[in-house]
């Protein structure tokens, strides 16, 4: 059905099964009409019956995933890849989902009168939707729905420039974003749901490059129904500076008046975040550490980062590409057989792993040696981090190297 490599994204109509987009990953076609009937099929069967279809792993080790939102909108997840398992295709069509929320508004999708004008208007996601299928490059948020950050040495006076611009535009909501990782934002901002943290630096992303844009954006928790506008202003190319309003002030008055007075002496500080070439911070990292995620949970953070090895050998074995899918594998690994808190109080919804009789308790830390590579995490009431090591490192020595990085990291970020 799917060649190896390959994930597919199907979005019908939940009662009558009408097509509305096919989005894929990969070298696959797109799947054949007889074949999207297929699955739509058996998920309406099932309902029919009382049975709800979640999930099911083909022969060929593939893996599908059927979702309804609004009991109006079926997405169906078709994957081939290793390390798309169900708990990521269960939050890739979630935030699939909150894509199509984020730009259409959630009546637009929960009362489908006209499909034809629903397929036109769809096409509008496709860029963004586009972004999370193609997700694993500098971000892990997709996965984690925690924001990307960045931590910058010149966060300080980054912050209070950006305080300031927000008031001026009106604002309460602004975020100044470097290759899609969050530097500093608001209060206000931070007081938004974490997936719609998340959502909104996708977005970003996603934009056409421009050195203005103005964007109406429906929040999917906070407001699926009543628009908002965000502006986006390029103040160096890789850097933007972002805030939610209302119809105050025009993008052209914004633009002219108000982002070179706050922004054109901070030039040197914005073009330093950018610097950091694959890093989220400044500093060294331990030797033989190929990776690493930080979480804060009380604040639905991360800190992410492949680009962290001196160790020029491991570099050349094990490319950046391969240390973030072996980094994301082992994320889902943990919290969904072991660690049980998430940001936000957020779940997984495959079960946990249950333990043998007698283990009780909640695990605070795992590990995984593999050929490749070694693992290590840990986990504290406020932070999780996950650690992606060199094969050759002793398997002993993990704990104690997770233990002072997380101390290290802590103190030279603040996180």
């Amino acid at each position: 059905m799917l060649q190896a490599g390959s994930v597919q994204l199907l979005c019908l109509t939940a009662t009558s099964g009408v097509p509305l987009f096919c989005r894929g990953r990969g070298s696959s076609k797109q799947l054949p009409f007889s074949v999207i009937g297929s699955l739509n099929g058996v998920h309406m069967f099932g309902s029919s019956q009382d049975a709800q279809m979640c999930s099911t792993a083909t022969e060929g080790g593939g893996t599908v995933v059927w979702r309804v939102f609004q009991e109006s909108v079926a997405l169906i997840a078709v994957s081939s890849e290793e390390g798309a398992g169900e708990p990521y295709l269960r939050r890739l069509l979630d935030n699939v989902f909150n894509c199509m929320v984020l730009v259409l508004g959630l009546d637009e999708l929960s009362r489908v009168k006209n499909v034809e004008r629903l397929k036109r208007d769809l096409r509008s996601c496709y860029r963004l939707i586009d972004c999370f299928l193609e997700s694993g490059g500098e971000s892990i948020g997709d996965l984690t729905h925690c924001a990307d950050c960045l931590v910058s040495p010149d966060s300080g006076v980054l912050q209070e420039c950006l305080d300031a611009f927000a008031r001026a535009a009106e604002s309460e909501f602004g975020c100044l974003l470097a290759d899609g990782r969050v530097v500093v934002a608001t209060e206000k901002w931070w007081r938004l749901a974490p997936q719609e943290v998340v959502l909104l630096s996708f977005l970003v992303r996603s934009l056409a490059s421009t050195s203005s844009r103005d964007c109406p954006i429906f929040l999917p928790q906070g407001s699926p129904n009543v628009p908002h506008r965000l502006l986006c202003f390029q103040l160096v190319p890789g850097v933007d500076v972002c805030v939610l309003c209302g119809p105050t002030p025009s993008l052209q008055s914004a633009e002219s008046e108000l982002v070179g007075r706050f922004w054109s002496p901070l030039v040197e500080p914005l073009r330093s975040c950018i610097g950091l070439k694959g890093r989220c911070f400044l500093g060294p990292a331990p030797r033989g550490i190929l990776g690493l995620l930080l979480i804060n949970l009380d604040s639905s953070r991360a800190l992410y980062s492949v680009q962290l090895s001196q160790d020029a050998a491991a570099q050349d074995t094990l490319p950046p590409e391969r240390r973030r899918e072996l980094l994301r594998l082992f994320y889902t690994l943990a919290t969904t057989r072991y660690f049980q808190g998430e940001p936000q109080g957020e779940k997984h919804e495959t079960q946990m792993e249950d333990f043998p009789a007698g283990f009780s308790h909640e695990p605070l830390q795992c590990y995984l040696a593999a050929a490749e590579c070694k693992c290590f995490a840990l986990q504290t009431p406020q932070h999780q981090l996950f650690l992606l090591t060199a094969p050759t490192l002793p398997t002993f020595t993990l704990r104690s190297l997770a233990t002072r990085t997380l101390s290290t990291l802590l103190a030279q970020t603040g996180f």
